[in-house]
């Protein structure tokens, strides 16, 4: 069989940009040929080309100058992989009359409310049935891709970033956050509506009562970080806000439990990084991230303050069920999906997809 050639379609997400950089990498080692379509917005237009693949600059937009640049990249290929919605949509378009198959991922679950919850069910829809295979980062997305109308939708082996371990200085860190003889919580994350930071403050009423007082401290920035700043003075709680950290498992690292209030995403990195370092972890159920921790973290319901709160102040009571947490997570961590698993199970589909054509050819 010739050399199989792929074209890879990004939007600007940068947890998909990564995913790409690695899957490239590892496509090309196997004698693939790879080419990245993508914005050409800065460093991923510089990195991609030293993966071994070609770099072929395409717009965001839909319209018809930008389809049609995307359709000239995808001439040729066996097999075209569309990471993201939009991505899949531009995909698709750029695609139609022709007989590539199309793969999609799924990476996460957008949230938006109102007229464009509706959109988003449209286009979802549109790049689900585009599609002759979605692969899904979770379960959840993966039923998801199916409610839409994908033909073919499948649970994807994704490689969870691995990071160097945080160099550590323990009594200096929690002495400068003023958590000195108390226990210290620790929430990562992107400071936005619908990703439970104000339940999160809700339940810190409930341990502002414990002998000693627990701090807890977000690490991040966004668009809630003013109100939230707002209601930590106004209400008196046990809040420090600590902006945006460049390297939040340093953090992470000195604290005696993570918490974790929202489900934006299937492989939050508080999670990963609080597994990865033997912290407890406290989180909002859901399925993508019970996919991603099994049973070592305490999940409770999505938006429920009291059930959080006791959550909480059950575990920094129970040392003997933090450690029994901590075991745990460094057992699950050690099961993750590693990039060789993901590079091998997507090539499987491509041949899958790509085989029926050349019989047809043939």
């Amino acid at each position: 069989m010739s050399q199989l050639r792929t074209v890879q379609v990004l939007g600007g997400g940068a947890g998909s940009s990564a995913h790409v950089t690695s899957l490239a990498t590892g496509l090309v080692a196997r004698g693939v040929q790879v080419t990245v379509c993508a914005p050409a917005d800065g460093e991923r237009a510089h990195a991609f080309p030293a993966t071994g693949a070609r770099f072929a600059p395409v717009p965001r937009r839909s319209d018809p100058a930008a389809v049609a640049a995307l359709r000239a990249a995808c001439a040729g290929a066996d097999v075209v992989h569309a990471h993201g919605l939009h991505a899949a949509v531009r995909a698709g378009l750029a695609l139609s009359g022709r007989s590539t198959p199309l793969v999609v991922t799924w990476h996460s679950r957008p949230q938006v409310e109102g007229a464009r919850r509706r959109m988003l069910h449209l286009l979802e829809r549109r790049a689900a049935r585009a599609a002759a295979v979605v692969l899904g980062t979770s379960s959840e997305l993966v039923d998801r891709a199916r409610t839409r109308g994908a033909r073919d939708a499948r649970l994807a082996p994704a490689p969870i970033p691995a990071s160097r371990p945080p160099v550590v200085h323990d009594g200096k860190a929690r002495a400068e956050l003023g958590a000195v003889g108390r226990p210290l919580l620790v929430s990562s994350g992107t400071l936005a509506p619908h990703h439970g930071y104000d339940t999160l403050l809700d339940a810190a009423h409930a341990w502002r009562e414990l002998d000693p007082v627990p701090l807890l401290v977000l690490v991040g920035e966004g668009s809630s970080e003013e109100a939230l700043r707002h209601r930590v003075l106004d209400e008196g709680l046990p809040v420090v806000l600590a902006g945006r950290r460049d390297d939040p498992s340093e953090l992470l690292a000195v604290a005696d439990l993570a918490v974790l209030p929202g489900r934006e995403e299937p492989r939050p990195l508080v999670a990963r990084e609080a597994l990865r370092l033997g912290v407890p972890l406290v989180a909002a159920d859901s399925r993508g991230l019970r996919d991603l921790v099994g049973g070592a973290a305490e999940l409770v319901p999505y938006g429920d303050a009291g059930a959080l709160a006791g959550a909480v102040v059950r575990l920094l009571g129970d040392p003997g069920r933090r450690e029994r947490l901590a075991e745990a997570g460094r057992r699950q961590t050690a099961g993750w999906p590693t990039e060789e698993d993901t590079v091998a199970h997507v090539l499987s589909v491509y041949d899958e997809l790509v085989q029926p054509l050349s019989a047809g050819r043939a």
